[in-house]
């Protein structure tokens, strides 16, 4: 007579049974991930990913709603006017990403027939998808056994197995660590509850251990150093820039736009006229030789701040209204509200709006100071 045998799970997927069942329960109802039990739609989990890069989740919702909204379809998006996307993205930052977004729908509406590829190395022949969003996107929309290490993922794994080096030369080694536990079914699952967990409950700081499935097991837990982890390598001081930027109204309250190069930084986006950055601030005879057109331009108080990657930004802004409007490249537009225009660009301009001073008590006519 032969016993019961009974079949012992591996230590990683008896911890990839617990966050699992732990999701079941405790998912995130998001707008772009499917219900359970239903098929993910990979048009939605690419555009979802793409707007995530570097962006949070509460600063996506809505962007993601309006280009669903707008462009149902990987198809839709594909035929849209670059403008038109650009003006949709303006506020969720790192504009490279819309342009990137509008240059893969085409390649996959056109010569992919509409269908996005389900690896992914494959995956990452599009524009704009690097290694974190091929697995992603392969992982959530085609349950293909691919890691998903996005910042909360990495957290965790970091914490799980004390992960002490610091960021980001550790990258590679939390991929293979989160790579160990990808179930062969449910990858999608998998991938969404590391972030869900996370986000929820193994947070930058005061991680709720006592709710978490992999409390027991956790190393950094045992070791008191959940919230040291992961470490990050010291920042490095972004330079400073500066310089000028030019607001020119109408009578009627219409804003002088230009429209940034193509390539480059904020590409293809609308901006008042702007003189160069350097590391000083323009002399008020040099900002006026910058100034767009002769007029009665007046030099504002105060300064606008911004942050990019890279740099810092510090801008003067300089002001006008005119009766008439110059003959210049350019669009004058009163309604701003679904222009291309970048965060920093809508800075600028309310900075000069909301001047009250006796510059725009009244038009001048046009002349330099």
């Amino acid at each position: 007579m032969h016993g019961t045998q009974t079949t012992k799970q591996s230590p990683s997927a008896n911890r990839t049974q617990r966050l699992l069942a732990w999701y079941d329960v405790h998912r995130r109802d998001l707008p772009w991930r499917a219900k359970p039990g239903a098929a993910a739609d990979p048009y939605r989990v690419w555009l979802s990913e793409i707007m995530l890069q570097q962006t949070t989740v509460q600063a996506v919702a809505g962007y993601y709603r309006k280009f669903v909204g707008r462009w149902p379809t990987v198809r839709a998006l594909a035929e849209a006017a670059p403008d038109d996307v650009l003006a949709a993205w303006a506020g969720l930052g790192y504009y490279a990403r819309a342009r990137n977004l509008h240059k893969a729908a085409k390649m996959v509406a056109g010569e992919m027939g509409g269908r996005f590829p389900s690896t992914a190395e494959a995956l990452r022949a599009l524009p704009g998808i690097g290694a974190y969003t091929s697995g992603a996107i392969a992982a959530i929309a085609f349950d293909a056994p691919e890691a998903a290490m996005d910042v909360n993922a990495e957290r965790v794994i970091a914490r799980l197995f004390a992960v002490d080096e610091p960021l980001p030369g550790a990258k590679a080694k939390l991929l293979s660590l989160g790579r160990s536990l990808v179930p062969e079914k449910r990858a999608g699952d998998f991938a969404q509850a590391l972030m869900d967990l996370g986000a929820g409950i193994c947070t930058v700081k005061r991680p709720a251990c006592e709710d978490c499935p992999w409390t027991d097991g956790c190393e950094a837990r045992k070791r008191g150093i959940a919230e040291t982890l992961p470490v990050k390598s010291p920042k490095v001081a972004r330079p400073l820039r500066r310089g000028a930027a030019f607001v020119a109204r109408d009578g009627k309250g219409a804003v002088l736009l230009v429209k940034r190069p193509e390539k480059g930084l904020l590409g293809g986006m609308l901006q008042p006229p702007l003189g160069p950055w350097g590391e000083k601030f323009p002399s008020a005879k040099a900002a006026l030789a910058q100034a767009p057109f002769r007029a009665a331009w007046k030099k504002l108080p105060g300064l606008v701040y911004h942050g990019f990657t890279h740099f810092e930004l510090e801008i003067v802004v300089w002001a006008t209204k005119v009766a008439t409007r110059p003959t210049i490249d350019g669009v004058w537009l009163d309604d701003l509200s679904n222009a291309a225009l970048p965060t920093v660009m809508r800075k600028i301009i309310a900075h000069a709006v909301e001047y009250r001073g006796p510059l725009f008590r009244q038009a001048k006519s046009a002349r330099r100071r």
